[in-house]
This record gives structure tokens, C-alpha cells and sequence, in this order.
């Protein structure tokens, strides 16, 4: 009986966002209404996850936490529109090929760049100060201002259009419903992004040796492989993912302005400390259910909007005061 207990409580987080989804039907009375708000905080929730997947896999795997993260994601929103605004002839042809050759590229320079910058921001920022907590907050949250103000002052204050590709405008309708495509395509990119880390992590012998690492980094070591190296390329990668989530997150707003990292990371850590600070799945749960209860609670009560997800998170925390799914769950 006990154990049959525990799985309970194992498969309940993971059943909540389809808990929210029924109690919301109800409420919002219009089937039509509640599939569009379903899809479009899907939509947000996975971008928020995809940006927030990037500083989970580095607090849980490097204990780090580094607030300049919200900088990776405004950055990765300038690099990419360095590359759209040029090759707007193809972002605006009907043609999807055309907006493709200019979107995958946008994409890629961003995760690049986001990435080659995280190893500099490692080794001269956070190196320093590994294993201390609240100089990391201080370090990284003063590495964050500064670079907000750098691209302030390279690309000015006011915020800059960067429209939707041609062939990703408007909605596909179901019955009544409407689904915007670009809100399918981030469905379709945060699904991917969570699938790949956790095959990554958990199916192939990097991902073994990376958590390894974080077990008994001097055995691995012993065995003749290089953690710090191992753990450089980690946040790396969580770099190039915020700057990835910064491209989708500025074409789901169509402009870019240089605090639009620093606004969404109150939305990112919620999600971090919601799913159990390091967990993948916990931070993808989380997403979901931080976007579905914005959006319900947008329609239904748009004065409760705001602080919507910080009564989520205190109302999880005291059920679970680690997490939906603590390091070593999800």
C-alpha cells in the first residue's frame, strides 16, 4: 500500500495541467473559447520552458544560479533580428521555403553566438564564484544589468518591429476555434527541445558522464575524463537555449527591446522553483502550468492575472516545498 502511495504522489504532478484544462471547461463555459486559450498557453508555456530549460540544466547539474540569464535571452533576440530585418523580401514572401531559409539561419546564429558568449560569461564571471551562492546571485544579476545596458546603448531604448514570417501569420480554425501556426510551431520546438534533453541526459554516455560528474567528479576524473570541461559545454548549452527561447519569444511578440530578458525572468524562476529547482521535467511541467493558469485566469479574471502564477507557486510549495519534481525525480 505504500508504495503504491508514493506512485501516486510520483504521477500527480504530472497529471495537474490536465486537472487545470477540465476545471477550466467549465468555467469559461464556451468550448470553442477554452480550446483557443488551451492552445495559446500550451503555446507561451513551452516557450517559457524552452527559455527556462537552459538555467534549470545549469543549477542542476553546475549548482549555479545565474540570473544573468535573462541577458542570453535579449541577446539571442538581437542576433536574430541582425539577420531578419536584411532578408526581409524572404520573411514576407508567401512562400514557407523562403521564410525558412531566413528563419533557420536567425535561429542558429543566435544559439551560436548565446552560446560562444557563455563561455566567456563562465570563465571571467561565474568561475570565480562556484560553490558560492549569494556572490553568484550578486555577480551574474550585475552581469545581466550591464548588458541590458549595452544593448540599450548599441541598438537605443525603443523597442524594434520584428514581424512574424508570412507563412506563420494567422490561424488554423477548428470548428470555432482558432489556432494561431506560430503558437503549433513553438508546441512543436518546446516538445522537441524537452525530448532531445532528456535523451540526451539520459540516453547517451555524455549525458551519463555529465551526471557522473555531478555525483563524484573526481572519479570521473580518475577515469580520465575532463568534468570542467564537461560542465563548461553545459552551460554553454543552457546559454544557446535562452537565446533560442529569446528568438521565439520576440517573434511571439513581434518587437524586441533590450529588457525583454530581464521581464520574463520573474516568469523563468518561477518556473525553475515551481518544478523543483534542477529538474527538467518538474521545469517543463512547470511552463505549462504557470502559462495555462495565466491565460485562464487572463479571460476570466484579468484583475488576478498578474499574480496568478506567484499564488500558484506558493500554493505548491506548501504541498511540496522541494518541487513538483526535485533533482533526482524529474
Amino acid at each position: 500500500m505504500r508504495v503504491s502511495l508514493d506512485r501516486m504522489g510520483d504521477l500527480l504532478p504530472a497529471a495537474l495541467p490536465v486537472l487545470l484544462m477540465l476545471l477550466a471547461l467549465p468555467l469559461i463555459g464556451s468550448p470553442s473559447a477554452w480550446v483557443t486559450l488551451t492552445a495559446a498557453g500550451l503555446a507561451m508555456g513551452m516557450m517559457i520552458f524552452i527559455m527556462a530549460s537552459g538555467l534549470t540544466l545549469i543549477f542542476g547539474l553546475m549548482d549555479v544560479l545565474n540570473f544573468g540569464h535573462g541577458a542570453f535571452i535579449s541577446i539571442g533576440a538581437y542576433v536574430a533580428t541582425l539577420v531578419l530585418l536584411p532578408l526581409a523580401g524572404w520573411t514576407q514572401a508567401d512562400a514557407l521555403g523562403w521564410n525558412l531559409a531566413a528563419l533557420v539561419p536567425a535561429l542558429l546564429a543566435a544559439m551560436a553566438a548565446t552560446g560562444a558568449l557563455g563561455l566567456v560569461f563562465e570563465r571571467v564571471v561565474v568561475r570565480p564564484v562556484y560553490g558560492q551562492h549569494l556572490k553568484q546571485i550578486l555577480v551574474t544579476m550585475g552581469g545581466l544589468i550591464v548588458a541590458e545596458q549595452l544593448l540599450a546603448a548599441l541598438w537605443g531604448p525603443n523597442q524594434i518591429a520584428l514581424p512574424l514570417p508570412a507563412a506563420l501569420r494567422g490561424s488554423i480554425v477548428l470548428g470555432d476555434a482558432a489556432i494561431e501556426k506560430y503558437r503549433l510551431i513553438a508546441v512543436i520546438v518546446g516538445l522537441a527541445v524537452f525530448v532531445a534533453m532528456l535523451a540526451i541526459l539520459n540516453r547517451t554516455k555524455l549525458g551519463l558522464l555529465i551526471r557522473a560528474g555531478v555525483e563524484n567528479g573526481e572519479m570521473v576524473e580518475a577515469l580520465g575524463y575532463r568534468v570542467r570541461r564537461l560542465f563548461v559545454a553545459v552551460f554553454a548549452a543552457g546559454s544557446a537555449l535562452a537565446g533560442l527561447g529569446g528568438v521565439m519569444w520576440a517573434l511571439y511578440r513581434e518587437s524586441v527591446t533590450a529588457g525583454m530578458g530581464l521581464e520574463v525572468m520573474i516568469l523563468v524562476f518561477i518556473v525553475v522553483i515551481v518544478g523543483g529547482l534542477g529538474s527538467v521535467g518538474g521545469c517543463f511541467l512547470g511552463s505549462v502550468l504557470v502559462a495555462l493558469l495565466a491565460n485562464y485566469t487572463g479571460f476570466l479574471a484579468p484583475k488576478l492575472a498578474l499574480g496568478s502564477n506567484i499564488l500558484l507557486m506558493v500554493a505548491i510549495l506548501m504541498w511540496r516545498p522541494q518541487g513538483l519534481y526535485p533533482v533526482g525525480k524529474g
